[in-house]
């Protein structure tokens, strides 16, 4: 039993409900709030009405019309996923994070070692749980098992809040009767493709042999799977699991056909790669442009640099060329840019001072107006964010609308506070400072 997966739960949600005591116990729906906005997260509450993360906002809406819709707060989320990860170093220096809310730890790097028993992992495991508890107060599900594939599993059916250990020759029994959609690597399409071959169980997918998989899904992805529904899993925990991109997206509100504004918009995002690039120290060779059309086709146009960069002139200008050899007549919905092909050095204006500057130079006609609305930059009271008034305190925005925000005045550490409505330009309320990384308020 040697490796341990946590999962945080319902993580966004769970920091909201900590954070605003009026939302613990209720539905709390985190995510896009725009008219094309997603699910993000989703309370345990907000879940029984069938609310789950990725389904549109719209339709979660219509579900669960009584639930809190939040925009997110990033920066809180960070800084409790900070004191996690501390927390699994600490116990292994060998860990694998996933996203802000999940990872993987390899026991073997631990001071007790590999536990020699199912009672030592679920000691073990508890007193994880219960640090991350007093310290973030959010909760983590815990799996622990002899390989990756049944640690996730463990996790999985742990949810919420609880522990689940597999012991070494048990794996088969707890794998086989879960739908193949439980296996990395099956999504819709192949599980819809076994489906037609009467296979919706890792049990009867273990049935078909390798060399049928082969040809049914192709020689990698048949073997893996072949491979994983025999629980056969040697994939090590990685603790040095590194970024392969840095991008960033954004979906529109209305589609948007002017080229102009497209440009400027690619522009911004282009700056926010390179602001991510700069904090990490990395730099990139290979810049690429998403693009979804109107239609829900989504194009990918990619360049290669000779060096990597992580100059925001030649990220800029790279992008808007790409963009500008695509049809964007009939509108866009969608516009990323990402960098791939890392590096940790960049070769100083090797290329870039001869050729993005001309090109990319402050125009003042660009459309920083609108692309400001368009990529939601201004400063708005979002539902959700923190605020600090000068005469009532921290609290929270309830809503906005009309020149009016609504605030509740509370904190992870009061009671359930009051409601009050002011000016949306009312001098003495203003955004709250974001915390440092691993600053965690607990109740």
């Amino acid at each position: 039993m040697r490796v341990l997966h946590l999962d945080l739960d319902a993580f966004f949600a769970s920091v909201e409900q900590r954070d605003k005591p009026s939302l613990r116990g209720k539905p709390v729906i985190v995510g896009g709030l725009g008219p094309r906005g997603v699910v993000s997260t989703a309370s345990y509450e907000a879940r029984v009405f069938g609310v789950r993360s990725a389904m549109s906002m719209s339709e979660a809406r219509s579900r669960c019309p009584n639930a809190a819709y939040l925009s997110g707060r990033f920066g809180v989320y960070r800084a409790v996923s900070t004191v996690v990860m501390a927390r699994l170093r600490a116990l292994s220096p060998v860990v694998e994070p996933l996203s802000l809310d999940e990872a993987f730890v390899d026991l073997a790097g631990s001071a007790g070692g590999v536990p020699s028993t199912a009672d030592e992992a679920r000691a073990l495991a508890r007193s994880l749980r219960s640090t991350i508890v007093d310290d973030t107060g959010v909760t983590a599900s815990v799996g622990v098992a002899a390989s990756k594939l049944m640690a996730k599993i463990a996790s999985e059916q742990a949810k919420p809040n609880g522990l689940v250990v597999i012991e070494p020759g048990t794996e088969l029994d707890v794998l086989h009767p879960l739908p193949i959609r439980a296996l990395p690597g099956v999504g819709p399409a192949t599980a819809a493709r076994l489906a037609r071959f009467g296979v919706k169980t890792v049990g009867e997918l273990a049935r078909i042999t390798e060399p049928d998989l082969v040809d049914l899904l192709g020689d990698a992805h048949g073997r893996s799977l072949h491979r994983l529904s025999l629980a056969r899993d040697d994939r090590p925990v990685s603790a040095d699991r590194e970024s392969k991109s840095v991008s960033v997206e954004d979906t529109f509100d209305r589609d948007l056909t002017d080229p102009a504004l497209l440009a400027a918009i690619v522009a911004r995002l282009a700056g926010r790669v390179a602001e991510r690039l700069a904090k990490a120290g990395l730099s990139g060779r290979t810049i690429t442009l998403k693009t979804r059309l109107h239609d829900f086709t989504t194009l990918s146009r990619s360049a290669t640099l000779p060096a990597p960069t992580d100059d925001v002139r030649m990220l800029s200008w790279v992008a808007t060329q790409l963009l500008s050899d695509l049809d964007t007549a009939g509108g866009v919905r969608l516009l990323g840019v990402g960098v791939s092909g890392l590096s940790d050095w960049v070769q100083d204006d090797l290329f870039v001072s001869d050729a993005a500057p001309a090109v990319v130079a402050a125009d003042p006609a660009d459309p920083v107006d609108q692309v400001e609305e368009v990529l939601h930059e201004r400063r708005g009271w979002s539902p959700g964010m923190d605020v600090v008034h000068a005469a009532h305190g921290a609290g929270w925005v309830w809503g906005s609308g009309r020149g009016r925000v609504t605030v509740r005045f509370e904190t992870a550490a009061t009671p359930p506070g009051p409601v009050r409505t002011f000016a949306a330009d009312d001098p003495d309320l203003a955004p709250a400072p974001p915390p440092p990384p691993g600053d965690v308020l607990v109740p």
